[in-house]
């Protein structure tokens, strides 16, 4: 059999300032979540040094996973930013892989009622895909990104959320980086800001962004956002979290964003009694 012959691929290479001009402006996203948009920044050159600059949400155009153990608030947060995009005029494509349809609109609604929002003003703008109910969006990406794509052109989408993205590589992890790149490739095609929810097994490493799958996930998005909980049982942790020993503290930490400037501590996090995370202050003080 011959061999083939390497090719150079011209289309491939771009001088920076042409690929520049194609870029997307960056700007934040609005999350949602009080406390979150903040943590988040860019830099502006003044007087010929670099000057901090509040992004006011999530980069627009970016691909973030939130990931942690169950009960850390990670669908919470998915709900929240669906309701806030579609409080601002934009439409959201909601992708459900773990619950029903009409049961996961519950939540998003419940949401939209501890936000102070009327759920009628917004629910045309909030567009669900029942991969939950329907085992062929589950098991063939293609399928499941066309019906995205119809989904985009159809309502006018802008931004798409995930939960959860391990349900679409379950039992089968060792194509779990194809399965997110095919994802995250098609987010950057389409100009969507994304969210994909992801489950970690265990509170191994609870503060990393390791999840089903091992590293794909966060190997390959833009950011990632790590939500923990904590049993305090010692006197050490009561003082360290300022709480009683007993209750549980939740933990939040952003692992990582590419795209812009963020706050790398770790902070404590809460979720209300009417269901909303709200991102408290660094431990660090």
């Amino acid at each position: 059999m011959e061999e083939r012959r390497p090719e150079v691929v011209e289309e491939s290479i771009w001088v920076a300032g042409e690929a520049i001009k194609k870029a997307p402006k960056l700007y934040g996203v609005p999350t949602g979540v009080e406390g979150l948009d903040e943590l988040f920044f860019t830099s502006e050159v003044q007087g010929g040094k670099p000057v901090k600059k509040p992004l006011g949400g999530i980069p627009a155009y970016s691909v973030v996973n939130i990931t942690g153990v169950s009960d850390t608030g990670k669908s919470l947060m998915a709900e929240q930013y669906t309701v806030m995009q579609a409080s601002r005029g934009e439409a959201v494509a909601f992708i459900t892989v773990e619950s029903p349809a009409h049961f996961t609109v519950a939540g998003i609604r419940e949401r939209a009622k501890a936000m102070g929002m009327d759920f009628e003003n917004i629910e045309e703008r909030i567009i669900l895909i029942d991969a939950a109910s329907h085992g062929r969006l589950r098991e063939n990406i293609p399928d499941l990104l066309a019906t995205l794509a119809h989904v985009i052109k159809t309502y006018k989408v802008k931004h798409t959320v995930i939960d959860s993205v391990t349900g679409l590589y379950e039992a089968k992890e060792m194509q779990a980086r194809l399965v997110v790149r095919q994802l995250f490739n098609f987010m950057k095609k389409w100009y969507q800001t994304a969210l994909f929810v992801s489950q970690k097994r265990s509170g191994h490493e609870e503060l990393t962004a390791e999840a089903a799958g091992g590293y794909a996930i966060s190997h390959i998005v833009d950011c990632s956002m790590v939500l923990s909980k904590d049993l305090v049982l010692t006197q050490a942790q009561s003082k360290l979290y300022k709480k009683p020993i007993g209750d549980v503290v939740r933990l939040f930490r952003i692992d990582g964003c590419r795209l812009c400037g963020h706050d790398t501590r770790t902070h404590l996090m809460e979720i209300t009694e009417t269901g909303l995370v709200r991102i408290g202050p660094p431990l660090s003080g």
